[in-house]
C-alpha cells in the first residue's frame, strides 16, 4: 500500500493512545559568554514555546496525519495542564478519557536549545503513584467503551506511573475480546507483562535490555537476529519493529528479520519524540489494512521527517509527500 493510499484511509480511523502525558517545553536562545559565577554559560532567552510529549505526542502525530484520536491518562489542573489540554484540543484530539485532578501536577520536561543545540532538560514531576489512572471511580467502563469505540489501541509507557500491570491487563483483555489491534512501546526496566502484544516498537537499546543482552562491545556488530528471536520467544509480538537510529528500521514475525530497512533521514537535527512518530504511523498503516513492511516504510520514512526538525514534533500529510 502507497503512501498516498495511507493517508486517504487514515481519516476513516479512531485510535486510542493511553499513556503518560507531558507538556514538553522549550526555552530557546543563544549563548555569548561564560558566567563569572561558575564555568557555565548564560543563555541568553529569545522565546519560549510549548508542545505536547509522551503520549500526548503520539496523538498528536496520528491527529497531524488526519487519524481520529482518543486519548487517557492523567494531567493536572495547573497552568501546565491547562496549556496542554489546550494543545490537545487544538488539534481535535479527544481528550475526555483524560483524568484532571486539582492536587496532581502535570509532567512537563524543560529543554534549554542554544541555536539547534540542547544544553540541557529540566524535569518536573510528581510520585509515579500519582499519575495511575486503573483505580479511579469507573475507569473499567471507561476503557471499555472507548476501546470498544476505536480501530486499535497504543499503550505509550515513558515510565512515569499511568501504564501498570493493572491497566495492561486489562487493555488487553478488552483489545482480545474486541479484536482491536494493540501497540506497545515499551519501557523494560519496568519489567512489566505484555506477551501476546499485536505490535512492539523498542528502539535499538530497548530491544537489548527487552533480550536480556548486554550492549555490544566497539566493533561488535548488534546482535540483530538473536534480538529478534529472543524477543519473540518472552514476549510472543505479532509483530516487532525495532528502530535502530542511523542504521534504520527492522521488521521481524515469529523472532525471523523478515526486512531491514535503511533510514529515510537525510538530516538529524534532533531525535525527540522519533519513537512516538513511529508507533503512530505504523498502528495507523496497519489498522489501515496495510502490510508489516508497508506500514514499517511509511513509519520509517516519517521518522525521518520528524527527526529533521528540532524539538519534539509531528509529521503532515503534505511533509509526507514532499519527503517522497
Amino acid at each position: 500500500m502507497t503512501s498516498r493510499e495511507l493517508l486517504e484511509k487514515f481519516p476513516s480511523l479512531r485510535i486510542l493512545v493511553v499513556g503518560d502525558l507531558m507538556l514538553d517545553h522549550y526555552i530557546w536562545g543563544d549563548v555569548h559568554r561564560i558566567s563569572p559565577e561558575a564555568p557555565v554559560p548564560v543563555v541568553q532567552a529569545i522565546r519560549e514555546t510549548h508542545t505536547a510529549g509522551g503520549a500526548a505526542n503520539v496523538a498528536l502525530n496520528l491527529a497531524s496525519l488526519g487519524v481520529g484520536v482518543s486519548i487517557c491518562g492523567s494531567f493536572g489542573e495547573d497552568e501546565a495542564g491547562g496549556k496542554l489540554r489546550r494543545l490537545l484540543e487544538e488539534k481535535g484530539v479527544d481528550a475526555g478519557g483524560c483524568l484532571k485532578l486539582k492536587e496532581l501536577s502535570t509532567m512537563v520536561k524543560t529543554r534549554v536549545v542554544v541555536r539547534t543545540q540542547q544544553l540541557c532538560r529540566i524535569d518536573r514531576e510528581a510520585p509515579r503513584s500519582a499519575y495511575a489512572i486503573d483505580g479511579a471511580t469507573g475507569f473499567s467502563e471507561l476503557i471499555g467503551k472507548l476501546i470498544v469505540g476505536c480501530d486499535a489501541i497504543i499503550l505509550s509507557d515513558y515510565a512515569k506511573g499511568v501504564v501498570t500491570q493493572e491497566l495492561i491487563d486489562k487493555c488487553f483483555t478488552l483489545a482480545a475480546e474486541h479484536g482491536k489491534l494493540l501497540a506497545v512501546d515499551p519501557k523494560p526496566a519496568r519489567m512489566l507483562k505484555f506477551r501476546g502484544a499485536g505490535l512492539m516498537t523498542p528502539n535499538r537499546h530497548e530491544a537489548l535490555e527487552l533480550a536480556g543482552l548486554p550492549e555490544p562491545s566497539i566493533g561488535e556488530k548488534y546482535p540483530l537476529e538473536e534480538v529478534c528471536r529472543n524477543i519473540h520467544a518472552e514476549y510472543s509480538p505479532r509483530l516487532l519493529v525495532v528502530t535502530l537510529g542511523a542504521d534504520g528500521m527492522v521488521v521481524s514475525k515469529n523472532g525471523s528479520v523478515i526486512e531491514v530497512l535503511p533510514t529515510s533521514a537525510r538530516e538529524v537535527y534532533d531525535v525527540s519524540g522519533a519513537g512516538d512518530t513511529v508507533i503512530a504511523t505504523l498502528t495507523a498503516s496497519l489498522a489501515a489494512g496495510a502490510s508489516a513492511v508497508d506500514s514499517a516504510k511509511f513509519a520509517n520514512l516519517a521518522a525521518g521527517v520528524v527527526v529533521s526538525k528540532v524539538g519534539t514534533a509531528t509529521v503532515s500529510p503534505t511533509e509526507i509527500h514532499e519527503f517522497t
